[in-house]
């Protein structure tokens, strides 16, 4: 392993199975006529690491990863793709979700995290580590344990996908990374509480909350403020992955030199471009259209 990588990606890769219905929730039938259901190589590390990858980006995603169908196509996937990945065998299996996708795209997910029995290892993950200008540390709990071999000058990020702001499990990984996403959806009124006591309690320096079609929140030293959300550049079709593009997105941005603001423009760029393809992780917006579509592009 030689050269700096730009980002490092822990956990979170597997295969996501794509049900598209009529609406949620779900009318009880017997049996329900549906399209045709994919495959899909998924999961939130995945998605980020793509994105990143297609960005330009020197990228690497590390994980436990199942020897079965689901593995090898997680494998040839990322090879077509030319993404550098390292594994480690899960005897459990590769990570599996379900998901259903409605006509306006919106999802409802039923993980299947396949735990690996133990946490990475540090003699795997230390030497990506070390390479790395920014770790994305996933909330996959087998791989905390990376936060605390991060050295000076390395900054971090984790998604805390749609935390009540209460879990203990997910509070682990909000105290600790520089960078802190997370959905708004299971928040509610407490949006800016939540937020706020994630900035006093931990080391973020930006906290931001992403509430799809109603934009993002963000608050940083600057203080709380409002994004609307941008127009996808075609019809919305599935929103797996959005938040994931949204993320590598306003790495990409940050690691140029942007401001809050302006990573946050690219964010909302990057994941409404990929609410527009079927699947996890099927297309994602390259350097050329991010950069093209924001203010000065």
């Amino acid at each position: 392993m030689t050269g700096r990588l730009d980002v490092l990606v822990v956990g979170g890769t597997g295969v996501d199975t794509i049900v598209r219905v009529d609406s949620h929730p779900v009318p009880y039938a017997d049996s329900v006529p549906v399209p045709p259901i994919r495959d899909w190589v998924g999961n939130t590390g995945n998605a980020v690491a793509l994105a990143c990858h297609t960005l330009g980006m020197a990228t690497t995603l590390i994980d436990f990863l199942g020897e079965d169908t689901q593995g090898a196509l997680v494998r040839a996937e990322y090879a077509r793709r030319g993404l550098d990945f390292a594994w480690l065998p899960n005897p459990a299996g590769t990570t599996r979700s379900v998901n259903l996708v409605d006509a306006t795209g919106r999802r409802q997910s039923f993980f299947d995290p396949r735990h690996p029995g133990r946490d990475l290892p540090r003699d795997f993950y230390l030497p990506y580590v070390e390479r790395a200008r920014h770790v994305h540390v996933t909330i996959s709990d087998y791989a905390a344990g990376v936060f605390d071999d991060v050295g000076p000058g390395v900054s971090t990020s984790t998604d805390l996908h749609d935390w009540d702001g209460v879990n203990p499990y997910h509070r682990r990984f909000a105290l600790r990374a520089d960078l802190v996403f997370l959905s708004a959806v299971a928040l509610g009124e407490r949006r800016g509480e939540v937020m706020r006591a994630i900035r006093d309690e931990g080391r973020a320096s930006v906290v931001v909350a992403t509430s799809g079609a109603r934009g993002v929140d963000v608050l940083d030293d600057d203080g709380p403020r409002h994004f609307p959300a941008v127009d996808p550049p075609g019809p919305v079709v599935d929103s797996n992955g959005a938040g994931d593009s949204f993320v590598a997105a306003f790495l990409w941005a940050r690691a140029r030199g942007g401001e809050t603001d302006d990573c946050v423009r690219a964010g909302l760029v990057g994941g409404a471009f990929a609410c527009t393809s079927e699947g996890t992780a099927s297309a994602f917006i390259d350097a050329t259209t991010l950069g093209g579509s924001l203010p000065g592009g």
